[in-house]
């Protein structure tokens, strides 16, 4: 998995849970979409993600930005 696919991934996932949860309970949850729409928007112009850094600074994402979930492995199995 890419880490654009993940990102779109956790980004619909949020947003459908925001959704959910403003039907059930109360309509402030959707601030939560709203949050995720205007990061989505912020990440086109500053190419700031952080779903995207967490996972770079982990090691779980290689040069052609494909993750390795548990990091990668190193020639030599270390």
């Amino acid at each position: 998995m890419t880490t654009y696919s993940l990102v779109r991934l956790l980004a619909g996932s949020v947003v459908l849970t925001g959704l959910l949860l403003s039907q059930l309970h109360s309509p402030w949850w959707l601030l939560v979409p709203a949050f995720v729409g205007l990061n989505l928007i912020q990440s086109v112009f500053t190419g700031f993600c952080p779903p995207t850094l967490i996972l770079t600074k982990l090691g779980w994402v290689d040069e052609q930005d494909v993750i390795h979930w548990g990091g990668q492995r190193r020639p030599g199995g270390n």
